[in-house]
């Protein structure tokens, strides 16, 4: 029977198991070197863009008085220089503590082995915010051509458990960035993600910051959204070519298209959708230019 894949008991796992399903690897697998903080680079396929600054300065104290506890992962590269695979916040606080060199175990790894292992590692961290782990779940989903089902398999996760954090992603801009500064919980985003309506997510979304609602309240919210959510416009034989021409008159002066959306009692919204952040600024440019 094959041996089963230890890359979902996380690092550790490669670390402490150098047999021969593992031997692409590792390079001494039981030696940690003393290697010169100048020579080690970053590693480019870092999932984590955000450190939290009084965390990290707590691991400097720490590194000032114990030094480093848990040896870095590196690879080598030319000229007597190495490329950090895991580690990022060690490598971090050693160079603020000033040190000139640290422990660290060198291996032998592709550029794809890299970005594996750091996703992975970065995975299993607690400290992890909800839109991380769904980054870096699609990042292995896309670089390495897995399935949900594989993926859960690979990080020892259910699938419904991917499958929530990568719905996150589908989440507006704005509330993915509170999901990342904690100003709302994966509850909170996980009860939003039940409306489709793109700007009913932002109207109970700004409920939540402004009076502090609990899940329960959300998903209280999110059921009562869902049983009135607006429908699009009724094709009545005398409304429609009015409603027609204003909807292609705004579709042709925003360059996107415009739907209308109302409520059988007549209330409504219009809706202007965009592709990227940048086709977002540019509508709002147009909708802050003075009227003529």
């Amino acid at each position: 029977m094959a041996k089963k894949s230890v890359l979902g008991r996380g690092l550790g796992a490669l670390i402490e198991a150098p047999d021969d399903s593992n031997r692409e690897l590792i390079h001494s697998p039981s030696a940690v070197s003393e290697i010169p903080v100048k020579n080690i680079s970053s590693n480019p396929f870092q999932p984590r863009t955000t450190f939290d600054e009084e965390a990290l300065n707590e691991l400097v104290q720490s590194v000032e008085e114990h030094g480093i506890i848990q040896p870095i992962t590196v690879r080598r590269a030319a000229d007597s220089t190495y490329q950090l695979i895991t580690g990022e916040r060690r490598l971090m606080a050693a160079r603020k503590a000033g040190l000139r060199r640290i422990p660290a175990y060198v291996r032998e790894a592709g550029d794809d082995r890299m970005l594996e292992l750091a996703l992975v590692e970065n995975i299993q961290r607690e400290d992890l915010d909800a839109i991380e782990v769904a980054i870096s779940y699609q990042r292995l989903i896309e670089e390495f051509s897995l399935t949900q089902e594989g993926l859960g398999e690979r990080v020892g996760k259910k699938r419904a458990t991917i499958t929530n954090y990568l719905r996150l992603l589908n989440l507006p801009v704005e509330i993915q960035t509170a999901i990342r500064e904690k100003k709302i919980t994966m509850g909170h985003a996980r009860a939003l993600l039940g409306l489709e309506d793109k700007g009913l997510q932002l109207d109970i979304f700004n409920r939540i910051l402004r009076q502090d609602l609990s899940v329960r309240k959300v998903e209280g919210l999110v059921q009562k959204a869902k049983r009135t959510e607006t429908e699009p416009i009724q094709e009545g034989p005398r409304p429609r070519p009015a409603y027609e021409d204003l909807r292609e008159h705004l579709s042709h002066y925003f360059g996107a298209t415009v739907e209308f959306k109302r409520s059988n009692k007549g209330a409504g919204r219009i809706v202007i959708p965009f592709k990227s952040d940048e086709d977002l600024q540019r509508i709002v440019s147009i909708l802050d230019k003075p009227a003529q």
